[in-house]
């Protein structure tokens, strides 16, 4: 296991529980990692104020709120230049219907995920979000059929 900067066994505890269970008392918490109720209240103000922990949030099912259909859409832009690379960002980040955008490295320049509830919602999603992007020349999408495994919890 990679050492982690600042945090000792412990922490690495807290956090693993937290990844899995963010709901969990602080007294449930400090059983699970033999500390009393005190300490890990100071250990987890300390992980939040470090910013070892970003947020707390609930993990919705995506059937049960109409987002069913998972989408992976490449993106290639027309050039790649500094305002045009500030430009897509400030679009993507004001686009409530992408759920994570990652500019890579290899044959083309972003890679966005979204949810939608079905291919009609896709077509939509991709007429009126995606190739309304600025500096967008070609895209090609994946839709998911099964998905395999995805989690949030990172190895600590």
């Amino acid at each position: 296991m990679e050492k982690i900067t600042g945090l000792d066994r412990t922490d690495r505890k807290i956090l693993k529980v937290l990844q899995t269970d963010g709901r969990i008392t602080n007294t449930e918490l400090a059983d699970r990692v033999h500390l009393s109720p005190t300490a890990t209240a100071e250990r987890m103000k300390r992980l939040m104020r470090d910013g070892y922990i970003d947020h707390f949030s609930a993990h919705l099912a995506p059937n049960k709120v109409g987002r069913g259909l998972l989408v992976f859409v490449e993106v290639k832009l027309e050039r790649t230049l500094p305002e045009i690379f500030d430009a897509f960002r400030i679009a993507v980040e004001r686009a409530p219907d992408i759920l994570e955008c990652h500019m890579v490295a290899g044959g083309f320049d972003y890679l966005i995920k979204s949810r939608v509830a079905d291919m009609e919602h896709y077509r939509q999603f991709l007429s009126d979000v995606v190739l309304a992007l600025p500096g967008v020349r070609e895209t090609h999408t994946y839709a998911v059929m099964e998905e395999i495994k995805e989690t949030h919890v990172l190895p600590i």
